[in-house]
């Protein structure tokens, strides 16, 4: 549910910072960002802990982190030069 919450953050993340001005977009981008970054460390734990691993979720978990960073980078890239 976690990973499915971190791709479910990407479009949100994207209609933000396409959507607002760059400076307006930053706080709701990174706090999207760091909340994505907390489910993903918390998912981590909660599976170790819970011994609760499955393939779907080994296959899925990576994906969503790259995804979400990848988005993130080519947004606050696309929007470098407005910030300068």
């Amino acid at each position: 549910v976690l990973t499915l919450f971190r791709i479910a953050a990407v479009p949100v993340f994207i209609a933000i910072a396409t959507t607002l001005p760059p400076a307006a977009a930053a706080t709701p981008c990174a706090v999207l960002f760091a909340a994505a970054s907390a489910t993903d460390a918390l998912d981590g734990y909660l599976a170790r802990k819970l011994n609760c691993v499955s393939t779907f979720g080994a296959f899925l978990d990576p994906v969503a982190d790259k995804l979400l960073v990848c988005v993130a980078a080519v947004v606050l890239a696309s929007n470098l030069p407005a910030a300068v």
